[in-house]
């Protein structure tokens, strides 16, 4: 592939990506105010608090979803002359927002679950309700088998975290049609209480989720180790390159930057060493197609073998 083909191939697919995104938000949003009305309806047909902690769980989650909405559009901003690096960090903002609103929602659902305890009531159109949990599982479930199609798509900080919090929702949903099963068949009050804490709990290990995903994109954490070993065979693997070494990544959003000194034979010309360079960063773009190499060439010596006439040169391969 040349690099105009490369550069053709990066942008259709850049493009692609965008466009996965922007569906994902979409449906998001669709799917939260589909779940807000149907809840809003079982809520008041059956008096249940565990319904009313999942109904304002869908409510926070609308709210999430439309703060998604708007970082991922910035996000896919192009850089420009304020932004050289791009907007791909709105997408890590955007999920300690509904990090923060996932943890207040779960305090407010422990402060109702605790008045339920302490006076249980019995629920009312128990059927209603687990109609309604099993029509909100399936919404959910299609939305998030899309959502986890886009992230392995697009690698997205903002989907993922929007993703998370929807799986939480499924767990939720299942507790309450439980709930409403066992108040219906054991006429167990304390169910309706007991699983509303157990909900607030999963919002709160979800929400702890995002915040440290979010955070390793604000801080420029490393790529995996896996991803950087990658990386290395890909670079080491060029012919010309004798060793790699100062290679520094990070993730903003969609896009990847990487840093990397690569040494070769001192005794090639300027214009050998350049396009070995940016062979390199041509590889690196098929392999990543979001990222943005810097390649720094470092001169070696290379002592011929007496007996064989090879230039032997030890790499190095360092952090």
């Amino acid at each position: 592939m040349t690099e105009e083909q490369d550069k053709v191939f990066t942008q259709d697919q850049n493009e692609e990506h965008s466009r996965l995104m922007r569906s994902a938000t979409y449906a998001a949003v669709g799917v939260a105010l589909t779940l807000i009305a149907i809840k809003l309806f079982a809520y008041l047909a059956t008096n249940s608090v565990a319904m009313l902690s999942t109904l304002v769980d869908s409510l926070l989650d609308l709210l999430a979803s439309g703060i998604n909405l708007f970082a991922v559009r910035q996000a896919l901003v192009p850089a420009d002359r304020d932004h050289r690096f791009g907007h791909g960090k709105a997408e890590a903002l955007a999920g300690l927002f509904q990090a923060a609103i996932i943890m207040g929602s779960a305090v407010f659902l422990l402060f109702q679950a605790g008045e339920r305890l302490l006076n249980p009531k019995p629920i009312q159109a128990e059927t209603v309700g687990i109609i309604i949990m099993v029509i909100s599982i399936l919404l959910t479930l299609g939305l998030v088998w899309y959502q986890r199609h886009v992230i392995r798509k697009t690698r997205s900080v903002a989907i993922s975290a929007d993703s998370l919090h929807y799986v939480g929702d499924l767990l939720i949903n299942s507790s309450v049609i439980l709930a409403l099963v066992l108040e219906m068949v054991f006429l167990w009050h304390y169910a309706d209480g007991l699983f509303a804490i157990l909900i607030a709990g999963i919002l709160l290990y979800s929400a702890i989720a995002i915040i440290r995903t979010s955070f390793a994109d604000l801080m420029d954490e490393e790529l995996g180790e896996e991803e950087r070993e990658n990386i290395k065979t890909i670079v080491l693997s060029q012919p010309g390159v004798l060793g790699l070494h100062d290679l520094r990544t990070r993730r903003s959003g969609q896009q990847v930057f990487m840093q990397m000194h690569i040494d070769m034979d001192g005794s090639i010309s300027l214009h050998d060493a350049h396009l070995i360079a940016d062979t390199v960063e041509v590889r690196l773009m098929a392999e990543y197609p979001e990222a943005e190499a810097i390649v720094h060439q470092d001169p070696v010596t290379v002592t011929a073998d007496a007996e064989t006439g090879d230039n032997p040169a030890t790499p190095r391969n360092e952090p």
